[in-house]
């Protein structure tokens, strides 16, 4: 197991250094286009070619972006010229406060999505399963920006129940996560239900279960302590597959509530040519994407005896 989580680690930070080096590549590699997104347009090409010199362009591009990859790896993200305010100290606010909604809308979608999945799967070819799996189908096709108007014409125009915007402008109020979460859950549930039921309904099929049902074991306990542990393994990778997604694909939902979160930062440095904090976003975003990874991985080989098996064979 030791040998394996060390495998993975220098996986991990491979991919790390390989998405570092594409980032620095395409944000900075003509190192004039980078002066005029950071002193602006309207600078002279004396003032850009000084900004060059002073911040070290004017040497080679290997050699800038090991120095940049330095600076990184030791806090030193630079500072948005946008905010003119330290990547180190936008970040953060912003990526808590996506943790808040995507955490709350992952508290939702993982329960309701194994109960419907698991009710569906158990009960394959039933009207509980094709109800289950339409409602699955039309949820997830619907696109959150198309959600997000529905919701919107429903409970803030019509009934006048919940606010249109999530700005927290005067402190954290529940009532404005209500709609954005619910965008994310109605979006997000139906796939994840859907790999529990399939995964579900092929353990049910299995002999082992049938071998039980004969020898008179009730349902229950079937479900519960043989085809469940099983059942978790294929969808237990989709569900670490999500954060990623909660974390930087909840963009379109949070422009659209006005949520001040991290999709919403990513998409204002992308609007105004932020170099320093489109890199930090991107560094971020590949970060949380190979940990859930790497989470997805040891949690897959708890689940699964006979990798456990292969893994003890191994380091043997």
């Amino acid at each position: 197991m030791i040998r394996f989580l060390l495998a993975r680690l220098g996986e991990v930070v491979g991919v790390m250094l390989a998405v570092s080096f594409l980032v620095y590549l395409v944000l900075e590699h003509d190192a004039a286009s980078v002066a005029v997104k950071v002193i602006g347009q309207y600078s002279t090409e004396g003032q850009r070619a000084l900004w060059l010199s002073e911040n070290g362009y004017d040497a080679p591009f290997l050699v800038r972006y090991v120095t940049w990859l330095g600076r990184f790896v030791t806090g030193d993200w630079g500072s948005s010229t946008h905010f003119r305010e330290q990547v180190t100290v936008l970040l953060p606010q912003h990526l808590a406060r996506t943790g808040i909604l995507a955490g709350t809308a992952f508290a939702i979608i993982v329960p309701v999505a194994f109960l419907f999945g698991i009710v569906a799967g158990v009960r394959e070819g039933s009207w509980a399963d094709r109800v289950v799996s339409f409602i699955a189908v039309a949820t997830t096709s619907i696109p959150e920006f198309a959600s997000a108007v529905f919701l919107s014409a429903i409970f803030v125009f019509w009934l006048g129940i919940l606010p249109g915007a999530s700005t927290m402008t005067s402190g954290f109020e529940w009532q404005q996560l209500v709609l954005p979460c619910l965008v994310i859950v109605l979006y997000d549930f139906g796939y994840v239900a859907r790999m529990v039921r399939a995964a579900m309904a092929d353990v049910m099929a299995q002999p082992y279960i049938r071998t039980a049902l004969m020898k008179g074991a009730s349902p229950a306990r079937i479900v519960l302590r043989h085809a469940l542990r099983n059942a978790l393994v294929a969808p237990i990778t989709v569900i670490m597959l999500q954060i990623p997604w909660l974390i930087s694909g909840v963009l379109v939902t949070e422009v659209f509530f006005a949520y001040k979160g991290f999709g919403t930062l990513l998409y204002q440095a992308c609007l105004n040519s932020d170099v320093a904090l489109i890199e930090a976003c991107a560094m971020t975003s590949v970060f949380v994407i190979v940990s859930t990874q790497l989470i997805s991985d040891v949690l897959y080989t708890l689940l699964n005896p006979r990798i456990r098996f292969g893994l003890r064979r191994g380091e043997a």
